[in-house]
């Protein structure tokens, strides 16, 4: 369930960027290279305290090995060789996330902290660091998925309520609908007996289809085939009733399109979000960002207070299932550069060209 990483989605791809990184101490870079002094035949992490030598007595290699047989000694303050601390940390936490996994109870803060060996505090921050989630928040998700895994395999919901470790079955049901989405009755069928509204039309940027629940909007899609895109909400929704909507949805759609082709009207709608607990923040942080303005992933995982969760925070916006809505589109690489888009990286380039031309001459 938990995958570490401290990456940035920065490549170092030339001795240029390299250095750049140096001079910052790029936590990022640790990862990537390491850095050798010519003039004292030392190397070091990039992220080394030590005073920064002249550029041109510097020159960088794959890794500390590759460095040691090019004749260079590992620095005795940073400790190239050994694993980085962000690797330790990512250690730790995949150690806890383990253990969380493997209990049946909800693990107390002392418990983890002291299975991977660091204080209660520092535990706590590096594991949400990592994870965008706190340790308790983490196995609570943990005990929520085992819950729609049993509610789907046992005979019976009581059943899949205790193997799945709650302890009252008035305890689940109080949470089942913000767990589930929908009943956990309606949840072992797969869905059946829910009814989905949507539509189909066609905008500047290609087809578009609009779908709605009871509680929302609960996808947005953006193609050039029609057929696919209701083959996909057909797939998500195998179980459940797909109608097209009547004149009341057109409403829906004409917002929908209409934002398309003037996004500084906005797109202020009711929306049926289901995912993880980290998906549906990143999913809500999505929705502060403003028309016209965008930002890299890792100003978006720094402001969930998951500045090492760079690529679950990828994951997540590659994941979401309600675009222009869930703005998604308006996060880019941290150089500026447009990165993939689940409807397609030209939709998601003319999606931010118009919304900053419409911003740049002040229309509403």
């Amino acid at each position: 369930m938990f995958e570490t990483s401290t990456d940035s989605l920065a490549t170092f791809d030339s001795d240029e960027v390299k250095w750049a990184a140096v001079l910052a101490r790029d936590a990022a870079a640790d990862s990537a290279f390491v850095y050798a002094v010519r003039t004292t035949r030392i190397y070091c992490r990039p992220t080394c305290a030590s005073r920064r030598p002249r550029r041109e007595n510097a020159e960088f290699h794959a890794d500390g090995a590759a460095a040691e047989r090019a004749g260079y000694r590992p620095c005795q303050r940073c400790h190239p060789q050994e694993p980085s601390l962000a690797q330790r940390h990512a250690e730790s936490v995949g150690k806890a996330c383990r253990l969380i996994e493997a209990s049946e109870d909800l693990p107390s803060l002392d418990e983890l902290s002291q299975a991977v060996g660091l204080s209660r505090f520092h535990f706590h921050r590096v594991f949400k660091s990592a994870t965008g989630l706190t340790p308790k928040a983490y196995a609570v998700a943990c005990r929520e998925n085992r819950a729609r895994q049993a509610l789907v395999q046992r005979e019976s919901i009581t059943e899949a309520i205790y193997e799945a470790g709650f302890n009252s079955s008035g305890r689940f049901y109080a949470g089942s609908n913000r767990m589930l989405g929908m009943t956990p009755e309606r949840y072992r069928s797969g869905g059946k007996g829910m009814l989905i509204h949507f539509a189909l039309g066609e905008c500047s940027l290609g087809t578009i289809l609009v779908a709605t629940s009871q509680r929302g909007i609960c996808a947005i899609s953006l193609g050039s085939d029609p057929e696919q895109l209701l083959q996909e909400l057909q797939e998500r929704f195998a179980n459940a009733n797909l109608v097209p909507g009547g004149q009341d949805f057109d409403a829906w759609m004409a917002r929908v399109v209409g934002f398309v082709e003037v996004p500084g009207i906005g797109l202020s709608l009711p929306l049926d979000i289901r995912g993880t607990a980290f998906q549906r923040r990143v999913w809500h942080a999505l929705t502060e960002i403003p028309v016209g303005a965008t930002i890299s992933y890792a100003e978006l995982a720094k402001q969930i207070d998951s500045p090492q969760a760079v690529r679950a925070v990828a994951r997540a916006c590659a994941s979401n299932p309600i675009a222009l809505a869930i703005p998604c589109h308006r996060v880019v690489r941290s150089d500026g550069a447009l990165s993939g888009y689940r409807w397609g990286v030209e939709r998601k380039r003319a999606l931010l060209e118009r919304e900053h031309n419409h911003l740049a001459m002040g229309e509403p």
